[in-house]
C-alpha cells in the first residue's frame, strides 16, 4: 500500500492528474497573458466612434470621426463613446470566455476571467 494515501491511491488521485492540473494551470496563465495583450475594437454610430480595449478591459484607443463632433449635441457623442466602449468590452469578455471554455473543456472554474 502507498504511504500517505488511504486505500493506496487516494480514490483515483495520481501523479498523472497532478501533471494535467499543472499543465492546465500553465496553459491558463499563458492564455490570460495573451488575452490581456490583445486588442478588442468596436464602433458605434456607423463608425463615427471606434473604441479599443485590452484584455484587462482598459480603454487603449478611441477614434472619433470629425462629423461626430457637434458642439450643439455633445450628448450624442457621449452616447456613441459609451456604446463603442461597452461593445469593445463585451467582445473582450466573450473572447476570454470562449478561449477559457476551449482550454477547460467547458469546465467552469470560478475566478477565471
Amino acid at each position: 500500500m502507498k504511504k500517505g494515501f488511504p486505500g493506496g491511491g487516494g480514490g483515483g488521485f495520481n501523479m498523472n492528474m497532478i501533471k494535467q492540473a499543472q499543465k492546465m494551470q500553465q496553459d491558463m496563465m499563458k492564455l490570460q497573458e495573451e488575452l490581456e495583450n490583445a486588442g478588442y475594437s468596436a464602433s458605434a454610430g456607423g463608425g463615427a466612434v471606434e473604441a479599443t480595449v485590452n484584455g484587462k478591459y482598459r480603454l487603449t484607443a478611441i477614434k472619433i470621426a470629425p462629423e461626430a463632433v457637434d458642439p450643439e449635441d455633445t450628448e450624442m457623442l457621449e452616447d456613441l463613446i459609451i456604446a463603442a466602449v461597452s461593445e469593445a468590452i463585451n467582445k473582450a469578455e466573450a473572447e476570454a470566455a470562449n478561449e477559457m471554455k476551449k482550454l477547460t473543456g467547458g469546465l467552469n472554474i470560478p475566478g477565471m476571467f
